[in-house]
């Protein structure tokens, strides 16, 4: 009997329509659900063959392989990856960092360096600590925290999805399928695409279900899944990521690859 091919996923909201009804359209597959970093790390182990991993993940490693056109990313903002202020973008000095997303991390120092030239002292915002536990100057939040920012004390915030598509004028990809080298992908591919496919087709399902599990109402999250992500990598979106990682490797945060 052949050993079923290992794939590795995120329970994210933003992830569902990759993953909608996987488990039936790929029976051949064992679906495991992890942090982006641990999937990252079982990826680079051999514990998984395939996984969704963000994007400066798949940096680290030239041999890796883009497996579908099945993606997470976005044209425009994004409304779940914010940067907050307290004082001018030009004056930050101190950068407090959500631990949730390296790919975040890289991103806005990639644009406060190519906007203002700036390099801020950079300090840990655990995943349970708020805003208010931090004096830093700005500060870097993800997923619900970014779409439940508070309001208190931050003069201004960077929605970073749309700062890095009007200064690249090119989408940003924050996550995708990739394989370990050696692994036989072509089936999957499709099955991949398929997935996306019909979970880009029920996003109102989707929205419903998660609504129901998590904290943001129906309507916010069928409209964020709808309006602000991109589940296609086409060639613009190759060409972001070539950028992206060109500024990543020049910030120390890639491999040349």
């Amino acid at each position: 009997m052949q050993a079923k091919i290992k794939i590795g996923a995120v329970s994210y909201l933003n992830t569902k329509p990759l993953v909608y009804r996987l488990d039936e359209i790929a029976p051949y597959a064992d679906i495991s659900y992890d942090l982006p970093s641990r999937l990252a790390d079982q990826l680079a182990s051999g514990e998984l063959d395939v996984a969704l991993i963000p994007s400066v993940e798949f940096f680290q490693d030239a041999t890796y392989e883009i497996v579908s056109n099945a993606c997470i990313g976005c044209r425009g903002p994004v409304l779940s990856v914010k940067l907050l202020t307290r004082v001018p973008f030009d004056q930050i000095r101190t950068l407090a960092l959500d631990e949730g997303s390296r790919t975040s991390v890289a991103l806005v120092r990639i644009l406060l360096q190519q906007r203002f030239g700036l390099a801020p002292q950079l300090e840990s915002l655990p995943i349970g600590a708020g805003v208010n536990d931090t004096t830093a100057e700005a500060v870097l939040l993800i997923g619900d925290r970014a779409m439940n920012a508070p309001e208190g004390g931050f003069i201004d915030e960077w929605d970073l999805g749309d700062q890095w598509c009007r200064w690249s004028e090119l989408p940003f990809v924050f996550a995708m399928w990739v394989a370990r080298p050696g692994v036989e992908t072509a089936v999957l591919r499709l099955a991949l695409e398929q997935a996306r496919d019909e979970g880009v087709a029920g996003l109102s399902t989707i929205a419903a279900q998660e609504a129901a599990t998590g904290g943001l109402g129906e309507s916010v999250c069928h409209s964020y899944l709808r309006d602000n992500l991109h589940f296609y990598l086409g060639s613009r979106e190759r060409k972001g990521l070539e950028l992206f990682h060109r500024h990543a490797v020049a910030l120390g945060m890639a491999s040349v690859g």
